[in-house]
């Protein structure tokens, strides 16, 4: 083997060394896993006090008297688990609304550090067509014609 060889492969073993430390080093803390409730409280024990996302549906939503403190269940297809979050709420976590958690797992139930919560029926196509629009005074209206008297 040459003297040129084998400073490129030595320089390509280094490099990809250096890389896979990085990737270790940057993704090692900061890995998450994202389940739904289902996947997780079939066997809650192995996701103890890892960190973790977790996908449901809150109900029975409960904030404590003045304070952020809120407690509630988040369930998926028949699976339960009780949720604590403090802080400000997004203004669609509502019952039945769809909810990502972000914290850890105890035995007490999952305790969240954030939160991403969206309300379907914001995205869906209502029933009967698009919705009717008004127009200001001046302009077109939905039949056409002007809105503005003269």
């Amino acid at each position: 083997m040459s003297h040129k060889a084998a400073k490129i492969g030595l320089t390509g073993v280094v490099l990809v060394l250096a890389f896979g430390g990085l990737l270790y080093s940057t993704l090692g803390e900061s890995a998450q896993y994202y389940k739904h409730v289902e996947e997780v409280m079939v066997q809650p024990a192995p996701w103890y006090g890892k960190p973790l996302q977790i996908h449901g549906y809150a109900r029975d939503i409960r904030r404590k008297r003045d304070s952020l403190d809120y407690s509630f269940e988040m369930h998926s297809k028949g699976h339960v688990v009780r949720a604590t979050y403090t802080g400000i709420v997004p203004d669609t976590f509502k019952n039945e609304s769809e909810v990502v958690l972000q914290g850890t797992l105890t035995e007490d139930g999952f305790h969240a550090t954030s939160m991403t919560a969206k309300c379907p029926s914001k995205y869906e196509p209502q029933v009967g067509g698009a919705p009717e629009t008004t127009s200001a005074p001046g302009t077109l209206g939905t039949s056409g014609t002007s809105s503005t008297s003269y």
